[in-house]
């Protein structure tokens, strides 16, 4: 007992000469914090008064048109891709760039650079959800959907990538960083493939280790219904869906995107045809994205659907999950109204315990909204969209084993190739989104 006292005796002695010797470390670290906390005051007295030099002063949009190389598999194909790329600089010189497809790009473009651009120039680009909300009630004050959410997506992201570059961090980080990398599935068979041609990329994507996979069906079954028959393109789509599941085996999840081509009889019909071949789930069925005839597709054959990368306004996901229409949300941050409202729709999905997912292409974007959210889930790594991404970007990620990795950069962690941008947007340009909308 008596050398367990002279123990703690010895120890408060220490302890008090080493509070006597390092008083003077002590005042120091007082010192050093009040002044953290006053630069910390006056730091955010600037925001307040909009001093941060991150006042917009420039931005520009340009409708771009692209023609690239798909080569996967041994087939090679020239691909036609565009989108709508915008551009935000701020006073100190950082520069946001953000995108939008799916769309009249051309169309998107004017409205950003004669109307949207004078709206938040001079706007804190640090103020997210100021810039939004004004551009909201400047374009779409009566919950319009259509070409209000585009530039608002583009202009979003292009804001998100300059607080990510402002703050040192990528934009995954700013949404919550739950993870340093995401899961892709590989959207790797348009319409015009021929079965050949299906299954050797099919195979060629499985080889390098991305064994979710995705393919279009329909082939634009209802617009094309007085021209072909319903029921020879089900059987048609059946018959490719099937050579694919046989090459790649059972052990690949396999997506079928329908992109809003079928009615309901069309749609059950090509479902039942497809049970034996185990779908993952069925991307926009049906015309319109239809939330009740959804609903009665979900429930008549137990098929998982997925549907939203085109739906602009939360208020058409938050519809689709009441009606039990949809097994997976897919938000997409270049049409949803950027990572600002994406991030809503996806806390709205994680309180019903509905999944999402990215559909409509814009990898490099949506892979921050996947990697930074708790509930985030598959980004689409969409080969004919990427050959547009190849072009005007310097240093696309490219997916390993399956997972496509967080570019540890500020912002985005994309750099633009000026020049091939500035090619693109010559005259001739499509008026359409590119290859996304698969």
């Amino acid at each position: 007992m008596a050398k367990d006292g002279n123990a703690a005796l010895a120890g408060r002695r220490r302890f008090l000469q080493n509070l006597a010797g390092g008083s003077a470390a002590a005042v120091a670290l007082a010192q050093s914090w009040t002044a953290h906390a006053q630069g910390r005051r006056a730091a955010e007295a600037d925001l307040d008064a909009g001093k941060t030099g991150y006042r917009i002063k420039r931005i520009t949009a340009s409708s771009l048109s692209t023609r690239g190389d798909f080569n996967y598999g041994g087939v090679k194909k020239t691909m036609g891709g565009g989108g709508c790329y915008v551009e935000i600089e701020t006073e100190n010189g950082t520069i946001g760039t953000g995108m939008t497809a799916i769309v009249d790009t051309n169309a998107v473009a004017y409205i950003i650079n004669t109307a949207a651009a004078r709206a938040v120039i001079g706007m804190d680009a640090l103020r997210n959800e100021e810039i939004w909300n004004r551009l909201y009630w400047m374009l779409a004050p009566r919950g319009q959907t259509g070409l209000a959410g585009h530039v608002m997506s583009a202009i979003d992201i292009a804001v998100w990538d300059i607080k990510g570059k402002a703050l040192g961090v990528p934009v995954a980080t700013l949404l919550g960083g739950a993870r340093s990398k995401v899961p892709v599935y590989a959207t790797f068979g348009p319409a015009n493939f021929t079965i050949d041609e299906l299954v050797a990329v099919a195979t060629a994507m499985k080889a390098q280790g991305i064994v979710n996979l995705k393919m279009v069906v329909g082939n634009g079954a209802i617009e094309a219904r007085h021209d072909a028959a319903m029921d020879t393109i089900i059987e048609e789509d059946i018959r490719r869906v099937a050579a694919v599941r046989m090459a790649v085996g059972d052990d690949v999840n396999l997506m079928v995107d329908g992109n809003c081509g079928f009615d309901l009889p069309g749609a059950e019909r090509l479902v039942r045809g497809l049970m034996p071949y185990r779908i993952t789930f069925f991307e926009e069925p049906l015309a319109q994205n239809d939330v009740q005839l959804m609903a009665q597709l979900r429930k008549r054959t137990g098929i998982s659907l997925a549907a939203g990368q085109n739906d602009t306004l939360a208020y058409q996901y938050r519809d689709m999950i009441l009606a039990e229409a949809v097994d997976y949300i897919q938000p997409n941050v270049m049409m949803a109204g950027g990572f600002t409202q994406v991030a809503k729709i996806a806390g709205m999905a994680q309180a019903f315990n509905v999944d999402i997912t990215n559909g409509g292409a814009g990898a490099l974007q949506n892979m921050h909204l996947h990697a930074g959210l708790q509930n985030g889930g598959y980004c689409e790594w969409h080969l004919p969209w990427m050959t547009f991404d190849k072009i005007i970007y310097k240093n696309m990620p490219e997916p390993v084993d399956g997972f496509l990795t967080i570019p540890d950069v500020p912002g985005l962690g994309i750099v633009p190739d000026e020049d091939a941008i500035r090619e693109a947007a010559k005259p001739p340009r499509r008026g359409g989104g590119g290859s996304g909308g698969d």
